[in-house]
């Protein structure tokens, strides 16, 4: 047996764990540490590459100061994180600015002289749109996409940009934190929509850079996620308390390996995942795109297929702001206060504050009443592009309580899964069982109500919540031969429960799935007015 450590760098914090890989990976340990992320007034999102680096320290001291396996019996290193994000660094692999997350939307102004503009399909430049599926096939229509981050940089920050000397993505700011090198593996240079898919051309494309004014120096060497890309550098293992030259592997983004984590490898398989963000991925072995539902095959960990992706903004984050906003806010009920001093905190009377939240709604009836909400805190993605849209409870009447909101919340983001999933069918066939992840697979009444809205099977695997990192540790274990392939890899991960729909259910949500599709087209307008 051998032990990998996977670190998972979401948008909200870091989760460390130590995988045993035998004839299973099993977790052993794991850790986690929060950071933050800024929302800007301009629409910026950001993050701190210290506070990254100081959660993973944190985490991976404190994992091995628990358990009786030690640092030196590490094999090997891998990451899964957030993807499309924007690290610049110098020469020394210094960060030139704090990190612009997959979240940040103001590069408006870039994104109109870049691509939205003349004549359009889809909101993209006809004569940028047509090279760009084929070569790359996707594009870069969205205001989130990395290319637009990078031209913002260089219009706004010009002194900070002329020292550029590699265009970096999370994991691989923090690999090349760990080895010193300057890499990307494939599907992170795939979300760049500057990498040529074309078979036997896999690699920058000079047309795709020249067409946006990108500078080919800038990007960095191109790697498999189950390649070896060095070993942990004296002074990373140092401050991490890992041994020197433990070897660090490409790893992948969190759309690659969530998926791979989940046991869907094989072309046809389809999983949903709920954290922070949500989506819909089924693997392919053919490049497809639906520009009208901005969905697209991106690049993943094997070789020759794809994920047909499909992607929302806010779904897990919808359930925190429930939290903070709806069930932290109250007294007395789901929280009790000791005392009246700022000093006394908070007594909660749940281990788990989203499970109390998902029992005390699971004997309302589908549909909350009436109420639907839209999941759009931070504005979507897919279906439909529109950084403006918002979030809103639709149906309240004087009988509506805290609980139908709460499960409305619930249903909304469900909804929108299931719009995605039925989008992703104009084009190929999803799976009939669909493995569910994320910590919104953690809760039984989540993974009934995910099988009574789609009306399909739902699957969940051991620990869900760190699908993430059970991929990354499978692409390390291919590359220290362990397991054979990424192929063999769904051999490794078992189902633990499967959730099958309810007729009855399922045709009572019909009524309201149909009124949330109108939600978007119908409050359009307002919503621009609103921003």
């Amino acid at each position: 047996m051998k032990y990998i450590l996977a670190y998972d760098i979401g948008t909200t914090g870091v989760k460390t764990c130590l995988f045993e890989v035998d004839k299973s990976i099993r977790l052993i340990a794991a850790e986690s540490k929060n950071y933050n992320l800024y929302i800007l007034e301009n629409g910026g999102a950001e993050q701190d590459s210290e506070e990254w680096w100081a959660a993973m320290s944190e985490t991976t001291r404190k994992l091995f100061a628990d358990i009786d396996i030690y640092p030196e019996d590490v094999s090997g290193i891998s990451f899964c994180s957030q993807m499309q994000g924007l690290v610049l660094v110098d020469k020394d692999g210094i960060p030139l600015h704090r990190p612009m997350s997959y979240m940040d939307q103001r590069a408006t102004e870039e994104i109109k002289k870049g691509i939205a503009n003349g004549i359009q399909i889809a909101g993209a430049n006809i004569f940028k749109l047509i090279p760009s599926l084929i070569i790359t096939g996707a594009v870069s229509s969205s205001v989130k996409d990395p290319v637009w981050k990078y031209k913002w940089m260089e219009a706004n920050e010009p002194e900070k940009f002329r020292k550029v000397y590699k265009w970096l993505d999370v994991k691989d700011y923090l690999i090349c934190r760990c080895t010193g090198k300057y890499t990307m593996t494939e599907d992170s240079a795939f979300a760049t929509l500057l990498y040529d898919t074309r078979q036997g051309k896999e690699g920058w494309s000079k047309t795709i850079c020249s067409m946006h004014g990108v500078n080919m120096d800038h990007l960095p060497e191109i790697i498999k996620s189950t390649d070896k890309v060095g070993g942990l550098t004296e002074k990373a293992a140092k401050e991490l308390g890992l041994k020197e030259g433990t070897p660090v592997y490409g790893g992948g983004g969190d759309s690659s390996l969530i998926g791979v984590g989940a046991g869907t490898v094989q072309v046809g398989d389809t999983h949903i995942y709920s954290g922070t963000s949500g989506w819909v991925s089924t693997v392919t072995d053919k490049q497809k795109v639906d520009v009208t539902a901005m969905i697209a095959a991106i690049t993943g960990a094997i070789s020759g297929r794809y994920n047909y992706f499909a992607e929302m903004e806010t779904a897990g984050k919808c359930l925190e702001w429930v939290k903070d906003h709806l069930a932290l806010d109250e007294i007395g009920i789901y929280i009790k206060k000791e005392g009246l001093s700022e000093d006394s905190g908070y007594e909660i009377k749940y281990s788990s504050l989203y499970s109390h939240m998902t029992d005390v709604i699971k004997d309302i009836e589908p549909g909350s009443g009436g109420v639907i909400f839209t999941p759009w805190l931070h504005g979507n993605r897919c279906p439909f592009e529109d950084p403006n849209a918002k979030g809103m409870f639709f149906g309240i009447g004087l009988e509506t309580g805290k609980t139908e909101l709460i499960r409305a919340v619930l249903e909304g983001v469900f909804y929108h899964i299931r719009w995605m999933l039925e989008c992703q069918d104009r084009k190929l066939k999803t799976s009939d069982r669909i493995r569910f992840v994320g910590g919104g697979a953690l809760s039984p009444v989540s993974c009934r109500m995910l099988a009574d809205i789609t009306g399909r099977i739902i699957e969940t695997v051991e620990s869900p919540q760190n699908a993430g990192s059970v991929g990354a540790a499978a692409v390390a274990a291919v590359g220290l031969g362990i397991i054979p392939s990424l192929d063999s890899v769904k051999d490794f991960i078992s189902v633990t429960e499967t959730y099958y729909p309810d007729t009855e259910n399922h045709i009572k949500y019909e009524k309201y799935y149909r009124i949330f599709k109108k939600l978007y087209p119908a409050n359009k307008k307002l919503y621009k007015e609103l921003a």
